[in-house]
């Protein structure tokens, strides 16, 4: 896709949803408003829902709406600003200062310097799309790191001074929200909860990102899975494995298993938990069969 200007496509929170739509992602009005006032205040855009609402298909379908690449940070557990903005190249330092003997050799030139996904987002001479994906398995020591780049679209590097974005990138942060963020972290936000989508537009996304699923099929699928997460399940399905439920129950049904025992014996790309399946087998006949009524 070519390249786009994001004033071109935030135009209005119609037309962010317009365009959204185009890429395969369809925002209601709340999440595609969020979405334009990010672009047009050029803040960071925070999205937080359980797990598997389309937080991260949120972001790779802004990117590709914008025809730009998108730069992934997944957090984990422990990350910290060797894997998220630089580091030194210690070896190669020291490979330097050993062949310069006596002359002078500034170890801290750029070639020493191992560019991260923050310190990359910078130092790109076009607008790139950042995605922080699952900023609450970080620690809050991480999100400090982040304040400065938030704020201003920039670095501090005490041995090179600051770096600030050649291009300013657009900055989308996703958190499952099993802890709580810092509100300094908050602030430089915009901030947006993203809830599953009800049935019928759930349906409407599986048509449009499955692939030979039948409206009826897809309409079953949104019901069924509507109704199992309802249960206290432990890892209820996200819109991905709704998806994937649909496909794969039309793959069977195309090879000569029925409805709904195609539904059945499909089960495993929807719940992925023991547990659940267990609790969800005696009911599943029942759930599928009031969907498809």
């Amino acid at each position: 896709m070519p390249k786009r200007s994001a004033e071109t496509i935030a135009t209005s929170p119609e037309a962010v949803a317009s365009h959204l739509a185009a890429s395969h992602y369809l925002a209601d009005e709340s999440l595609a408003t969020a979405v334009f006032l990010a672009i047009r205040l050029g803040k960071p855009l925070l999205l937080e829902g359980s797990p598997g609402v389309g937080k991260t298909e949120a972001a790779k379908a802004i990117a590709e709406l914008l025809g730009r690449d998108l730069v992934r940070l997944q957090c984990y557990e422990g990350i910290d600003a060797a894997h998220a903005l630089y580091e030194w190249n210690y070896q190669r330092q020291l490979l330097a200062i050993r062949h310069a003997g006596e002359h002078e050799v500034d170890i801290y030139d750029d070639r020493f310097l191992i560019a991260r996904p923050l310190l990359q987002v910078l130092k790109a001479p076009e607008k790139r799309v950042l995605l922080v994906d699952e900023i609450d398995r970080s620690d809050h020591e991480f999100e400090a790191l982040l304040l400065e780049f938030l704020s201003d679209f920039q670095i501090s590097i005490p041995e090179r001074g600051t770096i600030r974005a050649k291009a300013q990138p657009i900055v989308i942060l996703t958190s499952n929200r099993t802890r709580e963020l810092a509100e300094a972290l908050r602030r430089r936000c915009v901030y947006h909860w993203i809830t599953y989508p009800d049935a019928e537009r759930e349906a409407e996304i599986i048509m449009l990102r499955a692939g030979d699923v039948a409206e009826a099929t897809a309409r079953a699928v949104a019901s069924a899975v509507h109704d199992i997460r309802a249960r206290p399940l432990a890892k209820p399905p996200g819109i991905a494995e709704a998806i994937e439920w649909a496909n794969a129950a039309t793959i069977l049904e195309q090879g000569g298993t029925p409805w709904p025992e195609a539904f059945r014996r499909a089960i495993g790309v929807l719940i992925k938990d023991e547990e659940d399946l267990s609790y969800i087998a005696p009911e599943l006949g029942r759930i599928v069969e009031e969907a498809l009524a």
